[in-house]
């Protein structure tokens, strides 16, 4: 005789349950209506407006893709301020990486004020972007900086460095590279973890301070430096407190990034609907950018015990 086979009766829900999942959800409720109101709401609509004319105090009208083959045709601002912002995310970043791995090493050290090198080295990170970009203003002065005097003190005449075309930009890669604290203590912390016994054992085989550091320390750091390389990566093409303090874009739109003309399309020249395109425009560029370091680098990345 053949069985019949009865159907999994399902686990019925108790009261208890659903009690539970109910007060859980209005908890819950004020964080996601925060959520939906301010995150994902601005997000959908943007791309809607993307795709329309709109200037924030007249009617909206649907354009198509009218936005993005004008930004790629026929703006030729659009180019400059991404050659700017490209140029900057090129120069800072590996910078940046660099620094803070110099610092951390230095730190990782057996130094006398150790505690005081922490705080002086970590304390540029978590001074708010406005005040820093006062403090350089200063720093950068053509007469009074403290850059040009010291500067002086050897005989260089220092330059203009915000309002010539040829310094602006470097001296904001420059600038960059004073809130490193953050990533160097996330190498520091890569650091300590590496094996001594790895260490003791290159040093037995004859190895040098620089295959020890090649062999031994860059790998066991390589997570961290990826984790530095993707966020920088993306801050960098978000560049924007410092340029609208500091240069306005100035000289001559040398300095325009990416977001800063996406600021003037919006609450400038009320261009809504532009500014938005520019917004997906921007993400699909750091999405490829970033993917394409996940394609390329990823796969040196050593992470200890796999």
């Amino acid at each position: 005789m053949s069985r019949v086979l009865a159907a999994p009766r399902r686990a019925r829900v108790s009261r208890r349950e659903l009690s539970n999942f109910a007060y859980g959800l209005l908890f819950a409720l004020p964080g996601l209506i925060g959520l939906l109101t301010f995150v994902a709401y601005p997000v959908f609509a943007s791309l809607y407006y993307s795709f329309t004319s709109y200037s924030i105090i007249g009617r909206y009208r649907w354009v198509g893709l009218g936005n993005y083959v004008n930004l790629l045709t026929l703006d030729d601002e659009f180019w400059n301020v991404l050659g700017n912002t490209t140029y900057f995310v090129a120069l800072s970043v590996p910078l940046h990486l660099v620094v803070a791995l110099l610092l951390a090493l230095l730190l990782n050290s057996r130094v006398p004020g150790l505690s005081v090198y922490r705080t002086l080295f970590y304390l540029p990170s978590v001074v708010p972007a406005v005040a820093t970009a006062m403090l350089w203003l200063w720093m950068y002065h053509p007469t009074n900086g403290i850059l040009n005097s010291l500067l002086d003190v050897f005989g260089i005449v220092g330059p203009n460095w915000l309002g010539d075309r040829a310094w602006a930009k470097p001296a904001l890669v420059l600038m960059s590279v004073w809130g490193g604290g953050g990533l160097m203590l996330i190498l520091l912390a890569g650091l300590q973890d590496v094996p001594q016994e790895l260490y003791d054992a290159a040093e037995v085989d004859g190895a040098g301070w620089w295959p020890r550091f090649w062999n031994v320390t860059i790998p066991f750091l390589s997570p961290h430096l990826f984790f530095g390389l993707v966020t920088g990566l993306i801050g960098g093409f978000q560049y924007f407190t410092q340029v609208y303090i500091m240069t306005s874009g100035g000289p001559a739109r040398s300095t325009a990034v990416y977001s800063f003309y996406l600021w003037e399309n919006a609450f400038q020249f009320l261009k809504m609907g532009y500014a938005s395109a520019m917004a997906w425009i921007l993400l699909m560029i750091v999405a490829a950018c970033t993917a394409l370091v996940f394609i390329t680098a990823s796969r040196r990345v050593y992470y200890g015990g796999r």
